[in-house]
């Protein structure tokens, strides 16, 4: 994606879309170690479209995206587990 894309987001959808693009960056990765990526210019590209959404957030000046992140996870993990 460019980063006009991004700049059109809202704050919780460039959230979202974070953990997404993360996500996407770990199953890449994977299939890069099993040697089944037919790809190998896409860890690249999700790797610079995670660094896109940070720059957006930092221009918007928001700060502890990180926290609020692994927050959601723990909380998440928490209500599966008693559930």
């Amino acid at each position: 994606m460019k980063i006009a894309e991004f700049r059109e987001m809202s704050t919780e959808e460039l959230v979202g879309e974070l953990d997404r693009q993360r996500r996407h960056l770990f199953d890449l990765r994977s299939q890069a170690v099993t040697e089944k990526l037919a790809n190998p210019n896409l860890v690249t590209q999700a790797r610079r479209d995670i660094a896109r959404i940070f720059t957006v957030l930092h221009e918007r000046g928001e700060s502890g995206v990180e926290q609020q992140v692994h927050h959601l996870e723990a909380v998440t993990s928490q209500q599966q587990g008693s559930g």
